[in-house]
């Protein structure tokens, strides 16, 4: 029968066969080979033994630890910590990473932990590797000396653990690690965090999380800021982090969020850069707030003429939102005021002023209490890892001018039909055909009167004529014959009768009778008609842009919702509420904008019981399909709930993300739960409660805390 020594103090043996490193820890007598120590080593165990009055001959028993298993049996010669430690040193040292972790296991089991700067090599060896399998085992390496040793932890190793987590594409386990250095007021060098984040969000899992974290980083700033804390500026996020995180939230149409980390920009006192800016922008467009675009093309407009290419993307979101609005007079002064930058010269003592920094308002410039963000349009990272992508759907930069696209051109023309307005149309196509001094953008008169006459739209196409004729500015006798002939083909006789009056005036009609010019008119329809659709694409989107009108958000919408932002941002909760009841009133669809809205409004005056209410609305309208709700929206619902105590609505809305196949960032719940409720009902048995509502809530919170992974 092999033998095991049990002892209960520590001891220190004879010939170095066997060193005991805590209380309670056992040594084994006989290896696995059957062999045993030398008689002369058990004598000396023996004499020990009686010595001491403390070892007992007990039978062997199997070794466990709750923390770590692995298969198998423990397998090694002369059961020695020395002899374990020398064996994982060699393997890490030669780069061998399954025997290293083994023998980690076996030492553990008998001795605890090895040395601090054992493990952390163990760490460290594991994160150069590339296989996922490894770099996991060391994340839960990590937590598992958190939880039973964590002053063994060196902060260089976290660090590089993250940034091979967020390289191999394993963002949740590289925003874990994150969180553990945050949680300890200590972050990476900010170089070293721009990689993170950099291939945190290539994902939109990567996105959601780099995000969650950058709003805690802002948050523990504030929080540390506000005691005087010197470890603020350790954990003090820069605008290149922000930059980062606002292109994912861009590219993963996380709107919601993109305007709550602008909006933490603000109160962290961040700079924005240039490409802030461009960002800025995009968000912006996608929650439909034209105001806020155009503030910051007012401060733009000042300093930023040679620069102007640059904020092509700011023109192009204004411009959009301009057409979403119905609001044909300002997308017409936008393009005209973007000539006119260009060719003008900026002034350089301006320049140097706006040099300093520009305060933007968030929300209503009459706000005394609302946000300024910092801004610098003419502030470029030369070493930036970002790159400005331009859509240029509506706005190009061509030849070192800003150009109107003739997607763009199609929703002018088309808002201008719609609303009547062929004048103005047509003041407006001879100012650029005079004025812009650009090929392309001069031949747009023509385009226009083709395309108008290709679609039968020939009243239009007549009315640009003849106001060209008037300014001076003909446009040839190909258009003429064009609609008249297109007058001949639909028989609209009297209307021809007119047009060839005219054309006779000019003198593009000479020697023919009325009865000849049809004639020939008629039979040269099929080519006609086949040399105008040929000249431009205009024809194409103006046909998109109609079948798109139909489908598109009432513009009335983007008014209201505007309003209702004004008046959460005032905290003028009655109002805003009013304008959403009419809103319901007139049967304009609410939008998750206006929802995120009054969300955030009755959240900053804590009206939680409110935003129950709210949920009623949004679940309605899921339910009857005039609404998908984000992921955004989804996360804004739920943390109100926690803080509001909501834990039936809470777990209701966990439920609607899991339908949806959304992903959720337990840590952060997790942590909202223990900042706000760590011992709501942690003793309070079922039997115990008052109330059904309170035996209810109980259930909900217990719900929530094993989902989360408290319990």
């Amino acid at each position: 029968m092999a033998l095991i020594f049990s002892r209960k103090i520590p001891l220190s043996y004879a010939l170095g066969v066997f060193v005991p490193s805590a209380i309670h820890k056992t040594a084994l007598i006989e290896d696995h080979g059957g062999e045993f120590f030398p008689k002369r080593v058990f004598e000396r165990f023996r004499a020990l033994s009686v010595f001491y009055g403390q070892y007992q001959l007990v039978a062997p028993q199997h070794f466990s630890t709750s923390s770590v298993s692995q298969p198998g049996r423990i397998c090694w010669r002369g059961a020695s910590n020395v002899v374990l430690l020398r064996k994982l040193e060699i393997a890490l040292r030669e780069h061998q990473v399954d025997e290293a972790w083994v023998t980690f296991i076996d030492f553990k089991k008998l001795y605890g932990f090895p040395t601090g700067s054992m493990v952390n090599r163990l760490i460290s060896r594991f994160s150069y590797s590339s296989d996922h399998h490894w770099l996991q085992k060391a994340c839960d390496l990590v937590f598992l000396i958190l939880k039973e040793k964590p002053g063994l932890l060196q902060f260089p190793v976290l660090t590089k653990l993250s940034i091979s987590l967020a390289r191999a594409q394993m963002p949740v386990p590289a925003s874990m690690i994150l969180r553990v250095m945050l949680e300890r007021e200590n972050m990476p060098p900010l170089t070293i965090l721009w990689s993170v984040v950099s291939h945190m969000v290539k994902t939109e899992i990567g996105a959601c999380l780099a995000s969650n974290f950058l709003v805690q980083m802002c948050d523990c700033y504030l929080h540390l800021s506000a005691k005087g804390s010197v470890r603020a500026k350790v954990v003090k996020p820069d605008a290149m982090i922000f930059n980062l995180v606002l292109d994912a939230c861009v590219k993963f149409k996380s709107s919601l969020k993109g305007q709550e980390i602008v909006e933490l920009m603000s109160k962290v006192g961040v700079i924005a850069d240039a490409h802030s800016v461009i960002v800025f922008s995009q968000i912006h467009e996608m929650n439909g707030q034209r105001d806020e675009i155009k503030k910051l093309k007012d401060q733009i407009d000042k300093v930023c003429a040679p620069f102007i290419g640059y904020y092509c993307q700011l023109y192009d979101s204004l411009l959009k939102l301009h057409f979403k609005f119905d609001d044909i007079d300002s997308a017409t002064q936008l393009l005209l005021d973007m000539h006119k930058s260009q060719e003008s010269v900026p002034n350089k003592k301006l320049r140097m002023d706006q040099e300093k920094r520009l305060l933007v308002p968030i929300g209503s410039n009459n706000l005394k209490t609302g946000l300024k963000i910092q801004v610098m349009p003419e502030l470029f990272q030369m070493d930036s890892i970002l790159r400005v992508k331009h859509k240029q759907e509506l706005v190009m930069f061509r030849s070192g001018k800003l150009l109107l696209s003739n997607r763009a051109l199609a929703k002018l023309v088309n808002g201008y039909r719609r609303h009547g307005r062929n004048t103005d149309l047509s003041k407006l196509l001879l100012c650029m055909q005079q004025d812009f001094n650009v090929l392309d953008q001069s031949r747009f008169c023509s385009d226009v009167i083709s395309a108008c006459i290709h679609l039968g739209w020939l009243e239009m196409a007549h009315d640009i004529l003849d106001d060209m004729d008037a300014a001076g500015a003909p446009v040839g006798s190909t258009l003429h014959m064009a609609l008249l002939t297109a007058y001949y083909s639909r028989e609209m006789f009297k209307e021809a009768k007119a047009l060839l009056r005219q054309m006779r005036k000019a003198g593009f009609v000479v020697d023919l009778s009325d009865e000849m010019v049809a004639t020939s008119c008629l039979s040269g329809t099929a080519n006609n008609a086949s040399s105008l659709s040929n000249k431009s694409d205009l024809i194409d989107f103006l046909v998109r842009e109609m079948r798109e009108e139909e489908k598109a958000i009432p513009s009335m919408v983007y008014e209201l919702n505007s309003s209702i932002y004004y008046f959460c941002k005032a905290k003028m909760m009655e109002d805003a509420f009013k304008t959403y009841q009419r809103m319901k009133h007139v049967n304009i669809q609410p939008t998750v904008q206006t929802f995120s809205y009054l969300i955030d409004g009755f959240s900053s005056l804590g009206m939680y019981r409110d935003i129950t209410i709210l949920w009623g609305d949004i679940k309605r309208n899921m339910g009857a399909m005039d609404l998908e709700v984000s992921r955004d929206l989804y996360e804004v619902l739920h943390m109100n709930f926690l803080r509001g105590g909501y834990f039936e609505r809470a777990m209701e809305v966990i439920g609607y993300m899991k339908e949806r196949n959304m992903y959720c960032d337990k840590w952060m719940y997790k942590d909202e739960f223990l900042r706000l409720h760590k011992n709501l009902y942690r003793s309070l048995k079922a039997s115990e409660t008052r109330t059904e509502a309170q035996s209810k809530r109980l259930e909900y919170v217990k719900a929530f805390r094993k989902w989360v992974g408290i319990d």
